[in-house]
């Protein structure tokens, strides 16, 4: 591989439909300089982690290409699912791996959201590192409302309107709705798993330790905050029907301050003072070697050092391999990196 490594997570609203996750993923291949590392769909979410990394141009045509078969066999019309999303391409991060700074990974966005916007017709948003302002940084807020209210949005003409592309609502938009575009710190999707189908204590403790907590409402209208126990994630509790439990769906937006053995062990004992269980939980995409490292030295014995040991101590005390087997070598970004195959 190049010592100019960018990684691109785009993330497509079709998690069912194995033709169709495997059309739009086999967009993103047979482009030299980048390789298609994971794909990952989630039939309860109805949406799938496409995990593309390589040189910077390379990344940015195979985002562009999966951006344009999503638009192709997506009609957003005709789509359900329990996780938040705005489109047929809900999110398409740019993340710096080796060589490649955070505002070149924005300047790529911007190039990829005009990209979008002027060949396609499509709406573009961009965050985090290339949002247009503040107050557009985060995801979450540009997606309020999802889908179904982006016509709402569009025809009301108020704020937080594509930084690209149409702000009518046209037959485009409503097939495909509109994709965030930007650039992060890698993020690392963790899900902990609740021994539970109604999800009631997986709602409880998404909503205590996320950052922004639990919104106080008083009769009179006045509205505050209750701070969470997490700081840097952002999570909620949803029911997993497929496999008869729930989960605390989190993203870790900066893995050194809240490593993922913290938030599992926040959301076990929150769900076990209700009466709950944990089964172990899941990771959405790939992983950094870090991240595995620090929670295998909680989780192993004392003084530990050797990696592999490490590594299985943290899927062990984690339980990712609960759901489904986690294979490390596939999983983790550097050693994925290092087979240089494609899945």
């Amino acid at each position: 591989m190049a010592k100019r490594i960018v990684e691109c997570v785009p993330n497509f609203s079709e998690g069912r439909d194995e033709k169709l996750i495997q059309i739009i993923s086999d967009a993103g291949r047979g482009i030299e300089g980048a390789r298609v590392l994971g794909i990952e769909p989630d039939g309860d979410y109805n949406r799938t982690v496409l995990t593309i990394a390589g040189e910077p141009d390379a990344v940015s045509e195979a985002a562009f290409r999966v951006i344009k078969s999503a638009y192709e066999n997506i009609d957003m019309r005709n789509h359900n699912g329990e996780h938040p999303r705005i489109g047929a391409v809900d999110v398409c991060p740019f993340i710096p791996l080796e060589g490649v700074t955070m505002s070149e990974c924005a300047e790529m966005s911007v190039s990829l959201a005009k990209r979008v916007s002027s060949e396609l017709e499509l709406c573009t948003f961009l965050y985090g590192a290339a949002a247009s302002s503040p107050e557009r940084e985060l995801l979450s807020d540009l997606r309020k409302g999802q889908y179904e209210g982006f016509e709402e949005r569009l025809n009301n003409q108020g704020p937080n309107l594509p930084d690209y592309g149409p702000t009518e609502w046209n037959e485009k938009t409503a097939k495909f709705g509109a994709v965030v575009i930007g650039a992060r710190q890698i993020l690392v999707a963790y899900n902990v798993n609740v021994d539970e189908k109604d999800a009631n204590a997986a709602r409880k403790a998404g909503s205590l330790v996320r950052s922004t907590g639990r919104l106080l409402k008083k009769e009179d209208g006045r509205r505050t905050r209750i701070p969470g126990m997490l700081p840097m994630v952002q999570g909620m509790g949803l029911p997993l029907e497929s496999h008869g439990i729930s989960q605390v769906s989190m993203n870790l937006r900066d893995v050194t301050i809240t490593p993922m053995h913290i938030a599992f062990e926040a959301v076990k004992s929150i769900v076990n003072d209700h009466g709950v269980n944990t089964c172990g939980s899941e990771l959405v995409g790939l992983v950094p070697l870090s991240a595995m490292l620090d929670s295998g030295r909680w989780y192993a014995d004392e003084g530990c050092t050797d990696e592999n040991e490490l590594v299985n101590a943290a899927i062990n005390g984690l339980g990712l391999d609960h759901l489904a087997p986690f294979d490390a070598e596939d999983r983790i970004i550097e050693w994925a990196l290092a087979k240089e195959v494609e899945v």
